[in-house]
């Protein structure tokens, strides 16, 4: 058969590249984001694509789609639809041989768009989320002449911002108009339940209502940034992403002391960092020179990951588990894309390869932690009589070495207790196992290797160790078990198997590396454990002898044995305890394939340079500084996104976990770009800033009341012709019944706190744990400071679609649960809110109707309809009646031996406002 060409101008062109050219210069170019991706991702791509490439063809790249298939023949060929593979199978007829198999054939129109795509070059394109951010231009809004000045437009006089004029554009498109503005009232609840997660003060919607000046709103809303209150608000947002708890999860789920990093985050939100520093110290702040206290605690954001205390599991296992829970976190928080498939193949949908997954964790793969049940590494807080010996042994350091490095070491080693050999690493067991599979432990006559080991300069073993025996010897060898004795010390006796006391010891002098080996000693009590958690070796302290312990040695040994507060960070692995990344078959990580080197995706930007022209280190810093880099694609617009959503109720992108292409696609892409652009060039990153814009907005401030048929146009008000009309998050709802009761305490920061809860929550049968209810004012905290178990998480913020936090949840799925009014009705905080607002209306007015409308008003900051108020008087005089004639329950509802059955109606019907609608949603 011979091809189709035409002479044309004595140039041989194959048609299809003729018609491509025609189709170019004169005809509309298929889009291939917009039009060809879907139809290859509903219909091609489960069989051909990252997960599976039957008939060798794959759609996921470009020079896959091109290249050859196990037939021999291309599947497509650019520019010629007719020699394409593809587009014959899709139009035959046998149901056999016809694409897609055993599935519904293409429509006509659909296989028509595939050949003009094919016919204009099959070119591929990128996916808007995956491309350089750059900033549009604002549009036009109004006529031409009132753009002049010379008339007016409604349209103009309605805008406030940079942010309107892109609204304006999509509604004309949708043939719909904005909103006026809401009434003061509902505006200051909404921006401020929106800021700040509290209602407003009686008093702070009196000065707004008064104040005439047109800056108005604007003081409100700096008043409202500039509150300790906007902190705590937007960090219950950033626990759910850090997946924060108390606990450490899984089936033990012990205690886990990382408050401080919760209090980091914080502080971080009032302080304004920017959120390119933000995310590089969460990322890699233990990296960063000179790194502070906060700079380490920052990086619990990725010490939040579950660890496994259950006896017999893996350490490595459940090491890796965190590792890759690090990598699809680190995905999910601040690049918005579901990476996490990549673990087991290449991605189905967007472009990144299963091999780019390893190279992405290799960033990850050499932190310290090991899945121990100390949680180390952890950065300790030294007080008393133990700052005061740190602070002898920093002024020793600073005396006797000129080494800065060699100080900085030091400070680390006795702060972190790094770096040290975890003994689960310890091999050649020898009547001696992993005790409950976590710790060495060793009986008479037992041994155990420590591998190749680095001796040269190294004076000092430091080890923690300890023994119920009364005569346990141990002994050090070179080599092997019979080896030369390099050290021979009786092992402290620690009363419990599983306690240890940190021993320092002096070596001789050797060099080389040498495997070390461990025996024991103990006829007298040979069934007896001794313990082993950790071993570091070490040059000596400046300024002491190499083969004996010293004075200093003997304060370092007190400090190390010191039980200050602490919280687990993370701490980079270097040298002989770096690790190497391999591939893992088919995401199994007992089955390593290929070793692989950090590295980020191709498909994105490459590892930039710093600001000396240098390239950015191959670590967690250098990958945290790649994501905040300018010309990176997801960072900015997957933050502007989540703080959209947060406000409006809906993302931009409503997918906000998923900006890939499978992921919704936005409304307002154009705005999204635009703030993201001014967001990391104007704004310098900043979070403050950025919110400001957006609460400013015309689009924000509008009435979220709706017409028939408005709703009927857009029931989810995806083009933003109403303001946001949302339920309240679990933290607001119960932050704001404390608040407008009275009850909100405003103390701040410090370990997590135990409210009321209804009983038999907890079952902890390994610790005996109970739920011990704080004191005082701690009952009444705001949510973010209560107490989080990943195996019972607080109820009622459970009921209001709080997750678990056993992984990271981008974005809470609200739903609307009778549960949910049980809880505001009944459970023992609402209860005692109602009963505390009651006890304010009693005072607040003469008659029933008087307190009533009080109450409602100091709950929702405006008036009851009269309709309301009679449904609530009506409510208040059929409780009285009741409690009269049935004072035993008014002394139940009200926990107090003398109880009035007017009190008692009224905590009913304060009870029932609580519980309104219009008090849970912002609107």
């Amino acid at each position: 058969m011979k091809p189709n060409v035409i002479v044309f101008s004595g140039v041989i062109v194959g048609t299809g590249l003729l018609l491509s050219s025609f189709l170019g210069l004169f005809g509309k170019r298929v889009d291939f984001n917009t039009q060809v991706k879907p139809l290859l991702n509903k219909n091609c791509i489960a069989c051909h694509g990252g997960v599976k490439k039957a008939g060798g063809f794959s759609v996921l790249f470009r020079h896959e789609a091109v290249a050859r298939t196990k037939s021999g023949k291309p599947a497509i060929v650019p520019g010629d639809a007719d020699a394409s593979e593809m587009i014959r199978r899709l139009t035959l007829t046998d149901h056999m041989e016809r694409m897609p198999l055993e599935a519904a054939p293409l429509k006509p129109e659909e296989i028509d768009l595939l050949r003009n795509w094919i016919d204009q070059g099959a070119k591929w394109g990128d996916h808007w989320a995956y491309t350089r951010i750059e900033k549009p231009d604002v549009p036009a809004v109004g006529t031409f002449w009132s753009r002049l000045g010379l008339g007016n437009s409604p349209e103009q006089d309605w805008v406030k911002n940079e942010i309107d004029p892109f609204v304006i554009q999509k509604l004309r498109e949708q043939n719909l108009h904005p909103s006026a503005e809401a009434d003061r009232t509902t505006l200051i609840r909404r921006v401020s339940l929106d800021l700040t997660g509290l209602p407003p003060t009686e008093r702070e919607v009196s000065t707004f209502l008064n104040d005439k000046s047109p800056n108005a709103y604007e003081h409100v809303v700096d008043r409202l940034l500039a509150s300790p209150a906007y902190g705590e608000r937007w960090t219950a947002l950033w626990l759910d992403l850090a997946r924060y708890a108390d606990s450490k999860g899984y089936e033990k789920d012990t205690e886990r002391k990382i408050w401080r990093y919760r209090d980091w985050v914080i502080n971080a939100f009032n302080q304004d960092k920017p959120y390119n520093q933000f995310t590089v110290e969460q990322l890699a702040g233990d990296l960063l020179p000179n790194a502070t206290d906060d700079q380490l605690i920052a990086t619990g954001f990725h010490r939040n990951t579950m660890n496994n205390d259950e006896g017999g599991t893996q350490d490595e296992e459940f090491r890796t588990a965190a590792v890759i829970d690090r990598v699809n976190t680190t995905w999910d928080v601040f690049q918005g894309t579901t990476f996490g498939c990549v673990q087991c193949h290449s991605h189905p949908y967007d472009p990144f390869t299963h091999d780019e997954y390893y190279k992405y964790l290799a960033f990850f793969n050499n932190t310290r932690d090991e899945d121990v049940t100390t949680d180390t590494p952890t950065l300790r807080f030294f007080s008393g009589e133990d700052s005061v010996k740190v602070s002898a042994l920093k002024n020793w350091l600073t005396t006797h070495t000129r080494q800065p490095q060699q100080v900085q070491d030091w400070v680390n080693f006795v702060r972190l207790t790094e770096p040290k050999i975890n003994s689960h690493d310890f091999d050649q067991f020898v009547n001696a196992s992993l005790l409950d599979a976590k710790f060495f432990g060793v009986q008479h006559g037992g041994s155990a290797r420590i591998r190749n080991i680095n001796l040269t300069g190294t004076n000092r073993l430091i080890m923690a160790i300890g023994t119920k025996a009364d005569k346990a010897v141990l002994t050090l060898h070179q080599d092997n078990p019979t080896g030369p004795a390099l050290l021979t010390i009786p092992v402290p006796k620690t009363g419990n198997q599983w306690n240890d006391t940190v021993m320092v010891y002096a070596l001789p002098k050797l060099s080389g590396r040498h495997h070390l080996y461990v025996t024991l000693d103990n006829p007298a009590q040979p069934k007896e454990w001794t313990l082993i958690k950790w071993v570091s070796f070490r040059p000596a302290l400046p300024g002491t002898s190499a083969t004996t312990l010293s004075e200093m040695d003997r304060k370092l040994q007190a400090v190390l044995n010191a039980e200050p507060e602490s919280t687990p960070v993370l701490f980079e692995a270097k040298g002989d305890l770096a690790r190497k990344t391999h591939i893992f078959e088919r995401g199994n990580w007992m089955v390593k394939g290929k070793r692989v080197q950090p590295d980020v995706p191709k498909s994105l930007p490459s590892l930039p340079t710093d600001t000396n022209g240098k390239p950015v280190p191959r670590n967690r810093l250098g990958l945290a500084q790649w994501m905040v880099n300018r010309d990176h694609p997801l960072t900015a617009r997957v933050a502007v996104n989540r703080f959209w959503e947060q406000l409006f109720g809906t993302g931009l992108v409503e997918t906000v976990e998923d900006l890939g292409t499978q992921g919704i696609q936005p409304t307002h892409r154009e705005l999204l770009d635009y703030l993201a652009a001014e967001f990391m060039e104007t704004d310098q990153w900043s979070m403050k800033r950025l919110l400001k814009r957006m609460v400013l907005s015309a689009t924000y401030r509008q009435r979220s009341e709706v017409t028939a048929d408005v709703l009927a146009s857009d029931p989810f008000n995806r083009w933003l012709a109403r303001g946001p009309r949302v339920r309240l998050t679990a933290e607001q709802v119960r932050d704001q019944a404390l608040a407008v009761s009275g009850l909100l305490s405003s103390k701040r920061f410090g370990p997590s706190v135990k409210p009321m809860q209804p009983e038999g929550i907890w079952q902890s049968p390994y610790t005996g744990e109970s739920w011990k209810l704080s004191d005082g004012a701690d009952r009444y905290r705001r949510a973010v400071y209560t107490y989080w178990k990943r195996t019972a998480p607080y109820p009622s913020m459970l009921t209001f679609d709080s997750p678990s936090r056993e992984f990271c949840q981008v974005r809470r799925i609200r739903t609307n649960t009778p549960l949910q009014a049980l809880v505001t009705l009944n459970d023992p905080v609402f209860v005692e809110s109602a009963q505390t607002l009651a006890a304010s209306m009693l005072k607040r007015g003469r008659t029933p109707t008087q307190q009533i409308q009080a109450g409602f008003h100091q709950v929702t900051q405006r008036n009851p309809s009269a309709n309301k108020l009679a449904v609530l008087v009506s409510l208040y005089q059929k409780a009285e009646t009741y409690y009269k004639q049935h004072p035993a329950d008014a002394r139940k509802l009200l926990a107090r031996a003398e109880a009035s059955p007017q009190l008692a109606a009224l905590t009913v019907t304060a009870n029932t406002m609580l519980n309104l609608d219009e008090v849970i949603t912002k609107q």
